[in-house]
């Protein structure tokens, strides 16, 4: 690994994202291989400072990435960048969760400031192997809050506003408000991927046995098997536009019985939303948004950044698996290169494209 290979993990702005997508432990293993690692100062992240530190990393103010950070180093993060009037041009290369190459809101103005800045963005959902397998992702982490967030709501223990907290804590919680006879009706879509097995699982450490769908089940979807049941956990992401599982007539239907949405996925802005029926994620403080109220209420849980509720355990597994292509970054393996084509697609896209009125 060259020694110009440098780094440059940032704090997060949104208040609520305590991950990293580096621990200090796979810091340490990278800092002995030769990569450079600074990182930013940030009160939030569930691991210390102290901790990179001690692993050799430098250290930066809060923020300081695109006044200070060299142009060669990468910018290492997981959500979104700061933005709004203002915003700077993007010189460096960023490596994090974009949300922009399927019409997002935002999309336009983000690929924008890249072009604008000369950098580029190696969006952390398109690092994938040759056969497109995403090579880190947070999936299992995810299913596992949402569909644990959706069973204490149902039960009527979820309060808020939500708070991180580690697996013990959770599944004791789960464990807790689980009754004898529990005749809880609830489907995993997607339920042999990743994020499926990880919804699944926590519907298991909650007493209750999903009905479990995947592919087979959406090529011809059941609705009335669908709306037969009471909680619904959407755990499937797809890059192109689908058939939706549920509609905003399906809501309307008189025999729905289901009563609650945890949608893990919230691709809500996206042609590609399997979801259509919501327009807005949901958020720590407010958790829970009505859909239909009266006699048959329907509920919907739709947080985007739910591994960030167990930041340790998520951070963890994610960094275990990104850490390595890190490691490869100077030598501009396949992982890179196709994550910077599909960038280059992206920003291709979005200049052939009429611009918005």
């Amino acid at each position: 690994m060259p020694d110009s290979t440098h780094l440059w993990m940032r704090h997060e702005a949104r208040p609520t994202e305590r991950r990293a997508p580096l621990t200090p432990q796979d810091a340490a293993r990278l800092v002995e291989a030769g990569v450079r690692i600074t990182v930013e100062e940030s009160a939030q992240r569930a691991f210390p400072l102290s901790d990179y530190t001690a692993a050799g990393c430098a250290t930066a103010p809060t923020g300081s990435w695109h006044e200070q950070a060299p142009d060669e180093a990468y910018v290492l993060g997981l959500k979104e960048l700061p933005a709004g009037p203002g915003a700077p041009a993007l010189r460096h290369r960023h490596i994090y969760f974009g949300h922009a190459y399927k019409g997002q809101a935002g999309a336009r103005e983000l690929l924008a400031r890249f072009t604008a800045g000369g950098g580029a963005l190696l969006d952390m959902e398109y690092l994938t192997d040759e056969a497109g397998r995403r090579v880190a992702a947070f999936g299992y982490w995810a299913g596992y809050v949402g569909a644990a967030l959706a069973v204490l709501h149902h039960r009527g223990a979820l309060t808020a506003p939500l708070v991180p907290t580690d697996r013990p804590a959770l599944d004791a919680l789960l464990a807790s408000t689980a009754a004898d006879g529990d005749t809880t009706a609830a489907l995993v879509i997607g339920a042999l991927g990743r994020c499926g097995r990880g919804a699944c699982d926590a519907l298991v450490q909650a007493g209750l046995e999903p009905t479990r769908w995947d592919l087979p089940e959406t090529r011809a979807l059941d609705r009335p098997a669908l709306l037969a049941h009471d909680l619904l956990v959407n755990t499937v992401l797809t890059t192109t536009p689908v058939a939706p599982f549920l509609t905003k007539a399906d809501l309307d239907e008189p025999a729905r019985r289901l009563s609650l949405v945890s949608d893990v996925t919230c691709d809500v802005t996206s042609d590609c939303n399997v979801l259509p029926v919501y327009d807005e994620t949901t958020t720590w403080d407010a958790p829970v948004r009505t859909l239909r109220d009266g006699d048959r209420p329907l509920d919907l849980i739709a947080i985007d950044n739910l591994p960030s509720l167990l930041p340790v355990e998520a951070a963890t597994a994610f960094s275990a698996e990104l850490a390595p292509h890190l490691l490869r970054l100077a030598e501009w393996d396949g992982v890179w290169a196709r994550a910077l084509h599909s960038f280059r697609t992206a920003v291709a896209s979005q200049e052939a494209a009429p611009p918005a009125i």
